[in-house]
């Protein structure tokens, strides 16, 4: 349980490239101030401050993009979901290109990085998003579920189903996120299907993405032309006809893609400003659901912002 605002004492920097921009890109987290909150800069547009922001999303595919006065950050959610779950409170995070680097495509380097920093407590108590009553948010179409209710502490529960034999329903629950972030969740990878690969690089995204960044769930059978596809664009050397993991990977948890989702949710809702006490339940949600369920979060308890 974190109670004291919280920054670091020293800067540090990641580089890397961006996942879906393909940018090269090094990301600095710098000292801040108490009751700075976390902002963004991007020294390549005149040092440009961005504030994450659920009014400042401007784009969520296959991520959550902010933008303020013309200026992006895209793929936000690892870089906030670090700093949320490890209650790092103020800091001012340069960036020398439109997208964050996504290193392993978890947050363990973020986090790394932040305790390279030393993390430490600043004066001011913590301001924080205290849910005092049920919050619930449906998207029937999708199928998708997002709830709050009442917890002395910050609770994730999240639960993800695919028809697939090798993703078929996953659930995972942290019980005291400050406390185990830095072990049950930052270590978690985004993942994708290996049918949205193509389709993916259709629309402009997953320019950085390889088997180094993400993991692949092989759920269909390719022909030998998507075989030279995969083998020229990710590395992919062959291709066998049975479904599940691409077999050059190692789940680093046998749930490891439910608790990439609850990193993207811890992240999304960093977009609030605040630090959450309750618990928070999410159902087959994703960037879209979690920003939208936020946006409710803060029309119900505006009087605390």
């Amino acid at each position: 349980m974190i109670k004291k605002q919280r920054t670091i004492n020293y800067p540090v920097s990641c580089t890397g490239i961006g996942l879906h921009t393909g940018v090269e890109s090094t990301i600095t987290f710098h000292p801040a101030e108490e009751n700075f909150g976390i902002k963004f800069m991007r020294n390549d547009q005149k040092d440009q401050i961005i504030t994450p922001d659920i009014d400042n999303v401007v784009d969520l595919t296959r991520g959550t993009t902010i933008e303020e006065n013309g200026v992006r950050v895209h793929t936000t959610e690892h870089v906030m979901s670090a700093c949320a779950g490890m209650g790092v409170t103020n800091l001012l995070i340069e960036l020398n290109s439109k997208e964050p680097p996504v290193m392993d495509g978890s947050s363990k380097d973020f986090v790394a990085a932040l305790n390279e920093g030393q993390i430490t407590k600043q004066d001011s108590d913590v301001d924080f998003l205290r849910i005092t009553k049920p919050v619930f948010y449906a998207d029937e179409e999708k199928d998708v579920e997002v709830f709050a209710v009442p917890y002395d502490g910050f609770k994730t529960t999240f639960t993800i189903q695919y028809d697939l034999d090798a993703l078929d329903v996953q659930y995972s629950s942290v019980q005291n996120m400050y406390t185990n972030y830095e072990k049950q969740i930052a270590p978690a990878r985004t993942f994708c299907l290996l049918s949205e690969v193509a389709q993916l690089e259709k629309q402009g995204l997953i320019k950085g993405g390889n088997l180094g960044n993400a993991v692949i769930i092989v759920d269909t059978d390719i022909n030998d032309q998507q075989v030279k596809f995969f083998r020229k664009r990710f590395g992919i050397k062959f291709y066998e006809g049975t479904r599940g993991l691409y077999k050059s990977q190692i789940l680093r948890f046998k749930n490891e893609p439910v608790r990439h989702k609850t990193l993207d949710l811890v992240g999304d809702l960093a977009l609030l400003g605040k630090p959450i006490l309750g618990h928070i339940t999410a159902i087959k949600s994703g960037h879209k659901g979690n920003v939208e369920f936020a946006k409710l979060l803060r029309k119900e308890f505006k009087d605390q912002f």
